[in-house]
């Protein structure tokens, strides 16, 4: 009778454990985002910023029309300490396979906008000195159902 009522209760655990697991998520998968933290250096923000309006702005509104991103944004905000990052920079993509076998496509907008590879070399120089990147990150929007 014990086996029985053992038997019982395991089965009725499975199911439980099962009908949980099974559930729907509340959500779905979004686009993608790729986000990138960034401190200026005192006192060159706005300098940084004209800096991402020529170059920047110029690529990833190439890139929009091309169908590469779906969109992308800047922003900018105080610091919560003296070490702390100050601009965000985003780029939305459709999904992950969106971001990957486009490399060419890329290449292209950034040689249209920027030039040659010496051109790039300079342009990220620079940057060097008006800002720091403090990191990046690859994001999933949650969009609930």
């Amino acid at each position: 009778m014990k086996k029985h009522i053992a038997s019982i209760i395991l089965l009725i655990m499975l199911g439980i454990s099962t009908n949980i697991f099974s559930q729907d998520k509340v959500y779905k998968d979004g686009s993608v985002w790729s986000v990138s933290f960034i401190r200026s250096t005192t006192g060159m923000g706005d300098t940084y910023l004209a800096n991402l309006k020529t170059t920047w702005k110029g690529i990833h509104d190439e890139a929009v029309k091309q169908g590469l991103i779906l969109s992308y944004k800047i922003l900018q905000g105080s610091r919560a300490n003296p070490e702390d990052w100050d601009i965000m920079l985003l780029v939305e993509y459709k999904n992950l396979a969106a971001m990957e076998n486009s490399d060419d496509k890329w290449d292209a907008i950034y040689k249209s906008k920027i030039g040659d590879e010496n051109a790039m070399k300079k342009l990220r120089d620079d940057r060097v000195a008006v800002r720091t990147i403090y990191g990046e990150k690859l994001m999933r929007e949650v969009v609930y159902k």
